[in-house]
């Protein structure tokens, strides 16, 4: 196991796109960590006299409309995001694969009845489902991962579901069932090394598009709280002045996209580097 993630991880950094988006997200878990303990100023400070400021030496990404500094707030934000980020990418993992597990099962009655509901609720748009949560608990960061979680997981169920599909035709598995192995072992052992792929490809979507979909949430007002910093926050803040003051909501926006980008290369670079059809060197092993 432990030689499989040396090549795992050996062919990840290897890779141009693998070896960028791993140093992204080493400096974005960093950033986060420290803005934790530290930033530039306090995210309750204001400088009535400095509003829409440009980058200075005091302000390095300049002020906005109330005279807060724009760097700390996007730093604050970056720990937020990540929370979100990883809440997103795990329970859709969780939830996603569980449900695929569901859709081919032995008992047709159950796989039957879970595809049906699986269609069904995939309809449900994510801005639905945050103000049924923002009901109880108002705009929250909570709202936002159910939301995004709930809407990811299906649709990874219903993208992965066809590869599990074929992993269960397969003689390994019809042997694994005549023998009498448990539901659970089988598809641990025979079907989820054959979808993990997929599964990444979708989860990196996932967490990618989570990022957009906090910043659209917390603009319409059921996202993340004013008083809880996001790069959602720090872009939908300055949205109403972007013709006025364009470099407010140009930083939030620039970071936003090249995390997107970099989320998704991570990835595309993980699913090649632990697909044994891609590495030869993991097919060798």
């Amino acid at each position: 196991m432990n030689k499989r993630m040396g090549i795992i991880l050996k062919s990840l950094l290897t890779r141009w796109d693998g070896l960028i988006a791993s140093i992204f997200c080493m400096l974005w878990i960093a950033v986060s960590i420290i803005s934790l303990v530290w930033t530039p100023y306090a995210l309750t400070f204001t400088d009535g006299y400095n509003v829409w400021s440009a980058p200075s030496s005091s302000h390095i990404l300049g002020t906005d409309g109330a005279g807060a500094d724009v760097f700390s707030w996007l730093m604050a934000g970056s720990a937020t995001e990540l929370l979100i980020v990883c809440a997103v990418a795990v329970i859709t993992a969780v939830c996603g694969v569980s449900g695929v597990a569901v859709s081919v099962s032995r008992n047709s009655g159950v796989r039957g009845i879970s595809v049906v509901t699986f269609d069904a609720l995939i309809s449900i748009p994510i801005i639905v489902i945050a103000l049924l949560c923002a009901a109880p608990w108002g705009a929250s960061i909570v709202g936002v991962i159910i939301a995004c979680s709930f809407a990811y997981s299906l649709n990874l169920m219903r993208v992965v579901r066809p590869s599990a599909i074929t992993a269960v035709r397969s003689p390994y598995v019809t042997f694994a069932r005549y023998k009498g192995i448990s539901e659970f072992k089988i598809f641990w052992t025979h079907i989820l090394p054959q979808i993990i792929p997929s599964v990444i490809i979708n989860v990196s979507f996932a967490s990618a598009t989570a990022i957009l979909a906090e910043s659209g949430l917390t603009y319409l007002g059921v996202g993340v709280p004013s008083h809880i910093a996001s790069w959602g926050r720090s872009l939908s803040t300055a949205a109403n002045f972007v013709t006025i003051h364009p470099s407010v909501a140009l930083w939030p926006g620039v970071i936003i996209t090249v995390a997107v980008i970099m989320i998704n290369l991570l990835g595309d670079a993980l699913r090649e580097s632990i697909d044994p059809l891609t590495n030869a060197e993991l097919r060798r092993s």
